[in-house]
């Protein structure tokens, strides 16, 4: 075959080749193109990793610590990062045991509404209240406690369950030009969907990285989890949707 040949058999091929797999570039080339790139201005907030939501915690969420690997991945992708902490006196409010003749999952009404009563968890000090110990963020910049006021539970991390008493996350998120959050972590159904409806009433555009979270699921209320962050605007994705 000459060296004329030869060049016009390879280009064949190749013209073939780009030809069979053209759809597969141009895929791969949009799907790329669709991926989220949190930029200087967005956030990551990882909510309750803690011994006691996870496998052995006094709380736990069923599979609960399978979020740790999702989220030590996405991390570093992240300029900004804040973590929470559930962080209850003994004898919180929030606990069965303060309440006679009830029973963990009961409900009851405290001053500023109905309450759910949870088993004593996340007590303050104690290594059920620690973070998880393989969760790796070592730049995370602020770390947010909740629930320490004895009389009042707080799920989300931006208010507490009286709707008044605010945590100081919206003016922090404020100060250093934050526009846009990435929600992750346990419970989907409670602290996780709070902290996202808050954050959309704040003003800022939240995604919910769905494969990062855990959920509860007491009776039924993950899926009104997920129908009360649609209607507040949050946006559901995967990690793998980030660039």
């Amino acid at each position: 075959m000459s060296h004329f040949d030869r060049r016009r058999f390879i280009g064949t091929l190749a013209a073939t080749a780009a030809a069979s797999s053209g759809s597969g570039w141009m895929f791969a080339a949009h799907a790329q193109a669709n991926k989220v790139k949190p930029g200087a201005d967005a956030a990551l907030i990882v909510v309750d990793v803690q011994n006691c939501f996870v496998t052995g915690g006094t709380l736990p969420v069923k599979d609960g610590e399978q979020v740790v690997p999702v989220i030590n991945r996405i991390a570093p992708m992240f300029q900004n990062i804040v973590v929470t902490q559930d962080w209850h006196t003994p004898g919180h409010a929030s606990f069965a045991s303060a309440h006679g003749g009830k029973k963990p999952f009961d409900s009851v009404a405290l001053k500023y509404g109905q309450q759910v009563l949870w088993p004593d968890h996340c007590v303050q000090g104690t290594d059920d209240a620690a973070l998880h110990k393989d969760l790796k963020l070592p730049t995370a910049q602020l770390v947010i406690r909740k629930g320490y006021n004895k009389g009042v539970d707080s799920y989300s991390a931006f208010m507490e369950a009286d709707r008044k008493t605010v945590t100081g996350l919206d003016g922090y998120l404020k100060a250093r030009g934050i526009k846009t959050v990435f929600v992750t972590g346990l419970a989907t159904d409670f602290c996780v969907a709070w902290t996202a409806q808050d954050a959309r009433s704040a003003g800022f555009n939240v995604f919910v990285v769905e494969d990062a979270c855990r959920a509860i699921d007491l009776n039924g209320s993950l899926q009104a989890a997920w129908k009360a962050m649609d209607k507040a605007g949050c946006k559901r994705i995967q990690s793998e949707d980030l660039a």
